[in-house]
C-alpha cells in the first residue's frame, strides 16, 4: 500500500463516526479506531494488547461479534453491551487470504445517544397525545365523530377517544413522506388505517400497493418485489416485469407482516430506502423509485432484533412514526359502530334487511374478541347467514366454536345466550393425558381445531379468516401438525 493510500485509510478510520476493530483469527486485537476508547472504557493501547475473549470475560463488551465471525466464517451483526453501560450495534466481516480466515474487521455504532433521542421523542409523542385528548374532549359532541375525521365515514369506526387520537395523528403526518410503522394484534385494522393514511396524503391519487410479506414464498420474493428483466431466469415473462416497489411509484407501499420479511430481503429493502433506487433481477442499471412506505406487524420487532431475526438498522429506518392500534377489547365503544357498518354491508351484499336481536348486544359487548375486528365481522356474517328470519340471534354452533378457541373458552363458558356444549366433550378437551404437560395439551387442542377446519373449509386463507390469524401462520401450523386441506364432500 502506498503512503498516500495508507494516509487516506487512516483518515477514514480516525474520523469515522463508527468505531473499528481489526482482530486476527486467534481473537487478538490488532488495531482499533481512536473513538473506541470512550465507548469501551479502555485506552486504545490497552485494547490493542487484548484478546476479545479476555474482553468478554472482563465485561468490557458482551457478546463479541468478532468471535461470532471467527466461529462461523460469515458476516454477523448483533446488539452489544459495554462495560461503560452503552448499547452498540456491532457488525463484523471476515477477511480471507488464500482461502483461510486472516482477520475480522468490525465496526460498532453507539446507540446510547440515539436511545436518549428516542426517549425524548416518546415524551413529545405523549405530550402530543395529551393535547389531542384535550382537543377531542373539547371539540367533540358526545356520540359524534370529530369533524376532522369525516374521511373515515364508511371505512373505520373511531368513536373511542384512543382511536380518534390515532386517526388525528395519522391525518397530521399524512402530508409528509415519513415512514409509518403500525403495530397491533392481528385483525385490529392496520390495513384499513394504512389505506386511510394513503387517502389523506398528497399521494392519494396514486396507487396503494398492499403486500403481505408472509404470503410470498421466499424463492419468489426478490422477483416479485424488485421485478426482472427479459430472460432473467427460466420461466420468466419474456417481456420482463416491474416489481411491486416500482408499481408503488407515486403512491404508497404497504408492507404487512414486515416481521416475516427474510433477512436477505431486509438488506435489499434497506438499500432501496437509503438510495431511493433499485435494481431489477438481470439488470445492470438502477431505477429510481418514489413511494411512501407504511409497514405493519403484530410481532415485537425489538425482540426480533435482539434475536437476530430483524436488522437493527432497518428497524430504526421504519420506526419513524410508530402507531400502536389497541385491540378491540380495550375500545369496546367502537363495537356498536363496527356492528352497524358490517350489518349494512351484509344486507347490501346478500340483499336483505336483517337486524340484531336485542339480546345479542350483551354478548357482543362482553366478548374479548381475540381476533379483533376481523373476528367480529366473521361472527356477524355467520350470524347473518344462520338467521332464518329477519332478526339475527346467536348463530347455531357458535358456542362450540368459542369453546374450541382456547383463548376465549373460559370467558364464554357461562356467557348468557350461548348454548352449552355437551359436558363430556368439554371435559375431554380440558383433561390432560397421562404424562402430558400444558404445552403438549395446547398443541393437541390446536391440532384438533385445525384438523376440523381443514375438513370444513377449502383453503388456508379461509381458515386464517376463521381463526383471526395470518395465512402464513396457518400454513406453518398445518405443516407442524402434518395436516392438509381436505374439504368435506
Amino acid at each position: 500500500m502506498s503512503e498516500l493510500d495508507s494516509a487516506i485509510l487512516s483518515t477514514i478510520i480516525d474520523t469515522a463516526h463508527d468505531h473499528f476493530f481489526v482482530v486476527d483469527a486467534s481473537g487478538q486485537v490488532r488495531d482499533v479506531s481512536p473513538g473506541a476508547a470512550a465507548v469501551y472504557g479502555m485506552s486504545c493501547e490497552a485494547l490493542r494488547g487484548s484478546n476479545v475473549r479476555t474482553l468478554v470475560e472482563q465485561g468490557v463488551l458482551k457478546p463479541s461479534v468478532s468471535l461470532e465471525v471467527i466461529r462461523t466464517g460469515k458476516p454477523a451483526q448483533l446488539l452489544q453491551h459495554t462495560g461503560t453501560g452503552r448499547r452498540v450495534v456491532a457488525q463484523a466481516h471476515p477477511v480471507f487470504s488464500e482461502g483461510r480466515l486472516a482477520c475480522v474487521v468490525s465496526r460498532s455504532m453507539d446507540l446510547t445517544d440515539l436511545q436518549l433521542l428516542q426517549e425524548e421523542y416518546a415524551l413529545l409523542q405523549q405530550r402530543f397525545s395529551d393535547h389531542l385528548k384535550r382537543s377531542v374532549g373539547e371539540s367533540a359532541v358526545p356520540g359524534e365523530q370529530d369533524p376532522a375525521l369525516a374521511g373515515l365515514a364508511g371505512v373505520l369506526e373511531v368513536r373511542s377517544s384512543v382511536m380518534q387520537e390515532i386517526a388525528l395523528l395519522l391525518k397530521r403526518v399524512a402530508p409528509t413522506d415519513a415512514n409509518v410503522l403500525m403495530l397491533g394484534e392481528s385483525g385490529v385494522g392496520k390495513t384499513a388505517f394504512a389505506r386511510q393514511l394513503h387517502r389523506w396524503s398528497a399521494r392519494g391519487e396514486g396507487p396503494f400497493i398492499d403486500v403481505n410479506c408472509g404470503a410470498i414464498p421466499e424463492s419468489l420474493f426478490e422477483s416479485e418485489m424488485f421485478g426482472y428483466q427479459p430472460g432473467a431466469f427460466s420461466g420468466s415473462n419474456p417481456k420482463g416485469k416491474a416489481g411491486l416497489l416500482e408499481q408503488a411509484a407515486g403512491g404508497t407501499l404497504f408492507l404487512d407482516e414486515i416481521g416475516e420479511l427474510p433477512l436477505a430481503m431486509q438488506t435489499k429493502l434497506l438499500k432501496v430506502i437509503q438510495d431511493g433506487s433499485l435494481m431489477r433481477l438481470g439488470d445492470t442499471t438502477p431505477r429510481r423509485v418514489d413511494f411512501r412506505l407504511v409497514v405493519a406487524t403484530n410481532q415485537n420487532l425489538a425482540e426480533a432484533v435482539e434475536e437476530g431475526r430483524f436488522r437493527l438498522d432497518l428497524y430504526y429506518r421504519l420506526n419513524v412514526i410508530p402507531v400502536t392500534l389497541p385491540p378491540l377489547r380495550e375500545r369496546r365503544e367502537d363495537i356498536p359502530g363496527l356492528v352497524e357498518r358490517q350489518l349494512k354491508q351484509l344486507n347490501r351484499r346478500y340483499g336483505g334487511d336483517k337486524i340484531l336481536d336485542s339480546g345479542v348486544w350483551q354478548e357482543l359487548m362482553g366478548r374479548d374478541w381475540p381476533g379483533n375486528v376481523r373476528e367480529l365481522e366473521n361472527w356477524l356474517e355467520r350470524a347473518w347467514l344462520s338467521a332464518a328470519g329477519r332478526v339475527i340471534a346467536t348463530p347455531e354452533g357458535d358456542a362450540l366454536a368459542a369453546v374450541n378457541d382456547p383463548s376465549v373458552s373460559e370467558g364464554l363458558a357461562t356467557a348468557p345466550g350461548i348454548g352449552a356444549r355437551p359436558a363430556a366433550a368439554g371435559e375431554q378437551a380440558s383433561r390432560l393425558a397421562e404424562g402430558e404437560g400444558l404445552k403438549e395439551a395446547m398443541a393437541r387442542i390446536e391440532r384438533d381445531i385445525l384438523a376440523s377446519l381443514c375438513g370444513e373449509l377449502g383453503s388456508s386463507y379461509a381458515i386464517a379468516e376463521r381463526l383471526g390469524i395470518s395465512q402464513p401462520s396457518v400454513v406453518r401450523k398445518m405443516q407442524r401438525h402434518g395436516l392438509r386441506i381436505s374439504p368435506a364432500s
